[in-house]
C-alpha cells in the first residue's frame, strides 16, 4: 500500500494522512543521523497499514532506533520518560525544580505557606532576582490528559491567598508574586487563556514554544532518570525512591546500583550509558 494513502489515528481518534516528514522531524529532534534516519522510516513504512495508531507508529520507530542507536532512542522516548517518572507527582516536582536550578532560579520543594485565610502545600518555590514564583506542578500518568480552565482557576485563588499574607513580610517591598502551573501533558485553550489573563507562569510539554517543557529539557540535557535503557521499570522505581531524579546523578554512584541488587556486569552498561548519553547531550 501507498504510505502516501494511509490514513493513522491520533490519541484522540481523529484520523489524519500518515505524514513522512511528520516522522522525520521527530527523529531528528533526538538528534539521529540522517542514515539511520532513513533506515528507521523505511522500515517503518513496510509496517504501515490503514488506520495504524499513531502509538504504534511510535513503538515501531522506537523499536528500530534502538537497534541502531542507544542515545538517540533514549532522548526520542523523552515524552514517555517523563510519564514514567509517576505514579505519584513527587518525582516530578523534583525535576522540574533540576530544571529551574538550571535556569538559575533558586528552589525549594514542598513547602507549606500561611495563607491570609489557610495554610497552603506549595510544590514548588522559584526565586530569582526580585522574582518569586509559587508553582503548583500537575502530573498526568496519561498523555491524552490535559489541565482544564478549573485548574489553574483554583491554583490562581491559592496563590492571592498565599501574595497576601506574603506581601505583609518585610524584605519583599520591591518583589514581584507570580502564581505558576507546570503540567506534562498540555492546557486546555480555555486553561491558556485564562492563565495569560491572570499573569501567570505557564509551562506545558509545548508551551512556550520555543521555551516549552520539552524545549527546556533539550537546552539544558537533564534527562531524567527513567531515560535509561538499561534499567529495568522497577529499578527506575527503586532509584526514584532514593531521591534519584536525573540520569547524571548515577554518576559516582556505583554503590546506589549495587543496594537494589543490580551486578557487576550489568552496572558497567549503565554507567556506560549515563556517561554516554550525557556527553550527547553537551555536544
Amino acid at each position: 500500500m501507498n504510505p502516501k494513502q494511509i490514513y493513522v489515528t491520533k490519541m484522540s481518534g481523529e484520523k489524519a494522512l500518515f505524514d513522512e516528514e511528520k516522522l522525520r522531524n521527530s527523529l531528528k529532534r533526538s538528534r539521529t543521523e540522517d542514515d539511520i534516519i532513513d533506515k528507521v522510516i523505511e522500515k517503518v513504512k513496510t509496517e504501515l497499514r490503514d488506520s495504524i495508531s499513531t502509538k504504534e507508529i511510535y513503538r515501531m520507530a522506537f523499536a528500530q532506533l534502538r537497534k541502531n542507536s542507544s542515545h538517540s532512542a533514549a532522548r526520542y522516548k523523552l515524552k514517555q520518560s517523563i510519564l514514567e517518572l509517576g505514579p505519584t507527582g513527587f518525582p516530578f516536582e523534583e525535576y522540574i525544580s533540576e530544571l529551574l536550578k538550571f535556569k538559575n532560579y533558586r528552589t525549594e520543594v514542598g513547602n507549606i505557606v500561611n495563607g491570609h485565610c489557610v495554610s497552603h502545600e506549595i510544590d514548588i518555590i522559584a526565586e530569582r532576582d526580585n522574582r518569586y514564583i509559587l508553582l503548583e506542578c500537575k502530573f498526568h500518568s496519561d498523555q491524552r490528559r490535559f489541565c482544564d480552565v478549573k485548574v489553574p482557576l483554583y491554583i490562581h485563588s491559592r496563590f492571592k491567598d498565599v501574595e497576601q499574607e506574603l506581601k505583609k513580610k518585610s524584605g519583599h517591598k520591591d518583589t514581584i508574586f507570580i502564581g505558576g502551573l507546570v503540567t506534562n501533558t498540555r492546557f486546555s485553550s480555555d486553561a491558556l487563556k485564562y492563565g495569560l489573563c491572570m499573569g501567570m507562569y505557564l509551562l506545558s510539554w509545548d508551551y512556550p514554544a520555543g521555551k516549552s517543557l520539552k524545549s527546556l529539557i533539550d537546552q539544558s540535557g537533564l534527562h531524567p532518570l527513567t531515560s535509561l535503557l538499561t534499567l529495568s521499570k522497577f529499578e527506575k522505581q527503586q532509584l526514584l525512591d532514593k531521591g534519584i531524579i536525573l540520569c547524571k546523578n548515577l554518576i559516582g554512584k556505583e554503590k546506589v546500583l549495587k543496594e537494589i541488587q543490580i551486578s557487576e556486569q550489568r552496572i558497567g552498561k549503565i554507567i556506560s550509558e549515563v556517561e554516554n548519553l550525557c556527553n550527547r547531550l553537551t555536544e
